[in-house]
């Protein structure tokens, strides 16, 4: 079983880190969690177009988790995409793909009008709406929703994913709850977003003091994270969806490992884990990934 971070940025844009994704894959299996902005672009870096895709799955209905949906249903058809394309959500998502699908329409048929490809199947989309505890199987890999604590955001979900004896388990966006360390515990790898409190200073027309406690109360602090994963003997951490994403790396890996014994991953877009041969591949470079 293999993680590619795709995006690990947040709705501040950053030429470093684009929005949140990650690819999960299995010798029979590619499934795509969230759909932030330069998707599309990543899932071919990744060696993934997303006409290869089995599904997509979403962790809650926030814009910079999903903006870059229908890129992906249209590219992925000019690739040569065979078959619908298959959306897993919280609540509410059946109505935004088909309001998204609908606002989209007659450029989508002018588009089958004009271009004459072969089949239009792969612009076809199945929705199915997930709650708490939901599991399905795609190929050898099983995947598992939870719901995690993201209010005011009513339904929003981490996932499991299992495979060859190897558990990933990623977050979404989420405050610490029990809900995530129960399915992180023992994990191979946990993926967990992070919010970086100190570098998120009060400036005048841009965010005050409660914007940054209100952002930060639904998020999982620099200070928070480290003792979560210690708690939940998680076996490796990696962190994403950065906020801001432009941090002192140092600073957030030392404060960390303060609180947690296991490696710590500071993750960057298109870093790649395989948790079968437990290496790490960034670029040029390939690791072996301890326990």
């Amino acid at each position: 079983m293999q993680l590619t971070l795709l995006g690990t940025g947040c709705p501040v844009v950053s030429l470093e880190r684009y929005g949140p994704a990650q690819l999960i894959r299995t010798p029979d299996a590619a499934v795509l969690v969230d759909c932030g902005s330069g998707v599309t672009q990543r899932l071919v870096a990744a060696g993934c177009p997303g006409k290869l895709l089995d599904a997509v799955l979403l962790t809650h209905l926030h814009s910079d988790h999903l903006v870059d949906l229908y890129q992906l249903i249209i590219s992925s058809w000019h690739q040569g995409r065979e078959r619908p394309q298959r959306i897993f959500g919280p609540k509410g998502t059946r109505r935004y793909v088909e309001g998204l699908m609908a606002l989209w329409e007659p450029e989508r048929r002018q588009r089958i009008a004009h271009e004459a490809r072969p089949s239009t199947i792969g612009l076809e989309v199945e929705v199915t709406e997930i709650s708490d505890g939901w599991a399905e199987r795609f190929g050898s890999l099983r995947a598992t929703g939870f719901a995690v604590n993201h209010r005011p955001v009513e339904h929003a979900f981490g996932f499991a994913f299992e495979s060859g004896g190897r558990k990933l388990v990623l977050s979404g966006d989420t405050r610490p709850c029990p809900a995530l360390e129960a399915q992180a515990k023992g994990a191979d790898l946990l993926v967990n977003e992070v919010f970086i409190h100190r570098e998120m200073p009060v400036i005048a027309g841009v965010r005050s003091a409660e914007t940054v406690a209100n952002v930060g109360a639904y998020h999982t602090l620099s200070t928070e994270v480290g003792k979560m994963a210690q708690r939940a003997g998680a076996k490796r951490l990696a962190l994403t969806h950065f906020v801001p994403p432009a941090c002192d790396r140092e600073a957030l890996l030392a404060e960390v490992r303060a609180d947690y014994g296991g490696p710590v991953i500071i993750g960057e877009d298109l870093m790649r884990f395989d948790l079968t041969a437990e290496t790490l591949t960034y670029g040029q470079a390939t690791l072996s990934l301890p326990s």
